[in-house]
């Protein structure tokens, strides 16, 4: 799914009900910052492969690795950001949610891509792609699909929560009290 929104929707959906314990805009960028590489590769017509070493393995646990270093590096200046957009509870934030975050969202993404793509090889040096299905597309893209709807209910369900809360401490703060 070359620099795809379609990568979105796992993103959301797996990473908002477990907010409390991974660190979701790390898992969201982890989900798509791989496909910065075919977006380079079409961009300026380079001879290399659409999904080159940043689809396999070896090199996306690295990157996820380095995105969540840089990513709770960050975390101070953008906490109030993450907050208000709900990605995050209010948590305090170790070194170790920003790095599994990183790690399961550049994973997730080859495991989404492999079975779509003959010319990515997950196991790099290993020049082979033991998930290509081509068969499968169909059903991955629909299952991105049906896991963005998922995720875009599950974040609306959270502003709702969020307005009813504010409405209702509003309110109890301003009834009489008697």
């Amino acid at each position: 799914m070359p620099f795809t929104p379609f990568h979105l929707g796992p993103a959301l959906a797996l990473g908002l009900p477990i907010r409390g314990y991974l660190h979701v805009p790390t898992f969201i960028l982890a989900n798509v910052i791989l496909d910065v590489e075919p977006f380079f590769v079409l961009l300026f017509g380079l001879n290399y492969p659409l999904h080159g070493y940043a689809h396999t393995f070896l090199l996306a646990l690295p990157i996820g690795i380095i995105l969540g270093y840089f990513m709770s590096f960050i975390e101070k200046f953008l906490h109030p950001l993450f907050k208000v957009l709900l990605l995050e509870n209010g948590n305090k934030w170790a070194l170790k949610p920003f790095m599994v975050a990183g790690i399961l969202g550049t994973t997730l993404h080859i495991l989404l891509d492999s079975p779509l793509y003959v010319d990515i090889q997950p196991f790099y040096p290993i020049r082979m792609n033991p998930f290509y299905n081509p068969v499968l597309s169909s059903e991955i893209y629909i299952l991105c699909v049906w896991l963005a709807i998922a995720g875009v209910a599950y974040y609306a369900g959270l502003q709702i929560l969020l307005i009813y809360q504010k409405l209702s401490a509003h309110k109890r703060l301003t009834q009489p009290r008697g």
